[in-house]
């Protein structure tokens, strides 16, 4: 009976090898439900530990703060393994400014989770859309990691977020993560910024640091039914300073931080500017 099992286990598995390698959607299909698999089977082990470990809602499950922690990003930093991703960091040493700031980074995947864990530093929480909350289990992960939820879709409730962000980080002292797109954007360029983050960083009068992910487009592409595994190049950009900029200045600041970014996409990405 045991032996029935494990041969009918093996003709499975070796014909969908076969189809994966036949069928480009079928490998797409296939790789993506693994990842959604991973994400909801990790984050129900995950859960329990953060509230063993450090009682409930904290940064500290995401990101150790002051040697502590960091259970998430432990976590999700295995799932490049599975996948065949590697990923090639620079600048880390921008992130070491004394006191609050406003991350900027591209937002291009589902898999950018992966590629924020890479690198993000400590005492730092992120900016996420509320939809994120309902998302059982990985919903609950995060929302215990400390991540402050965005209802995209009211502009009135946006602003009242980033100015429960702005005071977030100047009680708590933290760093504060934000996708300025609004929105996932795997096209290999950047959509306009809003400006939110850049409100905030001129309101609390902390620099503003970009970090840079290369295009996934040579191995992620959903259009082409495209995943395999590839490399990511990231770089940490030098602090913007903000000190002295006032309301007027928040339009320059958010173009100046998008050429910068833009220009940084397609050097790592190999593409001409």
């Amino acid at each position: 009976m045991e032996l029935g099992w494990l041969l009918w286990g093996a003709a499975v598995l070796l014909l969908l090898h076969v189809l994966m390698e036949l069928s480009p959607a079928v490998n797409f299909v296939l790789r993506v439900g693994f990842y959604y698999l991973l994400c909801v089977v990790s984050s129900a082990l995950t859960v329990p530990v953060c509230l063993l470990v450090n009682g409930g809602r904290t940064v500290k499950n995401m990101r150790r703060v002051a040697g502590g922690g960091g259970i998430i990003k432990t976590v999700v930093k295995t799932f490049k393994y599975f996948f065949g991703l590697r990923f090639e960091v620079k600048g880390l040493e921008n992130f070491e400014v004394e006191g609050p700031a406003i991350i900027v980074s591209n937002h291009q995947s589902m898999l950018d989770m992966m590629g924020l864990m890479e690198v993000l530093p400590d005492d730092c929480v992120q900016v996420g859309k509320k939809e994120l909350m309902y998302a059982g289990t990985v919903g609950l992960v995060i929302y215990l990691g400390g991540v402050i939820f965005i209802n995209r879709k009211s502009t009135t409730s946006a602003k009242m977020v980033m100015a429960e962000v702005a005071k977030t980080m100047a009680t708590d002292k933290v760093k504060v993560w934000v996708y300025p797109e609004g929105t996932r954007n795997c096209t290999g360029d950047l959509l306009p910024f809003k400006k939110g983050a850049f409100h905030v960083a001129v309101q609390a009068q902390v620099p503003v640091i970009p970090v840079v992910y290369s295009s996934f487009t040579t191995f992620y592409n959903p259009k082409k039914n495209l995943f395999t595994s590839g490399k990511i190049k990231v770089e940490v950009l030098p602090p913007i300073e903000t000190k002295g900029l006032t309301s007027d200045d928040v339009s320059d600041l958010t173009d100046r931080c998008f050429r910068i970014m833009r220009e940084t996409l397609f050097r790592l990405s190999g593409r001409p500017s």
